[in-house]
């Protein structure tokens, strides 16, 4: 199913979203696992670097608005709404986001590990090195359709 038809039925169902727009996009690294993360209602939130949304001009998730979560393949998988934002580096994320991450053990130390390479890869890509106190974007969401 496309971003576009997901979004239709979700309209259909929900008349409220008719006002609202939508962004489809996939989760970094294994797009299928953290999708799949999100159906279940084991993630509730990720994490993306500040510098990247500077360098691309893009503005930062904004509380409230929907995104349409695909797979690997480009299939929609649910849609999500933003429920909080916030801006912090790297070394003071908490315990507590590691754990609505939903990712492997979900202890901020794997979340480190694992984000930090992640993270490191984005940034060598762009021409950046990644740094402990670089500021992260840390995002909170609730599932609110699934495909």
């Amino acid at each position: 199913m496309t971003a576009q038809q997901l979004w239709d039925r979700f309209q259909a169902e929900c008349p409220a979203a008719r006002a609202c727009g939508y962004e489809a996009w996939a989760f970094g690294g294994d797009a299928d696992t953290l999708a799949g993360l999100v159906v279940t209602g084991r993630k509730t939130a990720t994490a993306s670097v500040y510098a990247l949304y500077e360098l691309e001009n893009e503005p930062l998730p904004a509380i409230g608005a929907h995104s349409v979560v695909l797979n690997a393949r480009g299939e929609a998988v649910c849609i999500i709404q933003t429920t909080r934002v916030r801006v912090m580096p790297f070394d003071e994320v908490s315990p507590a986001h590691a754990y609505k991450e939903g990712e492997g053990d979900r202890s901020l130390a794997y979340w480190r590990a694992v984000h930090k390479a992640f993270f490191n890869d984005c940034l060598s890509t762009a021409g950046m090195a990644f740094d402990e106190r670089m500021n992260i974007v840390c995002e909170e969401f609730v599932c609110v359709y699934k495909a």
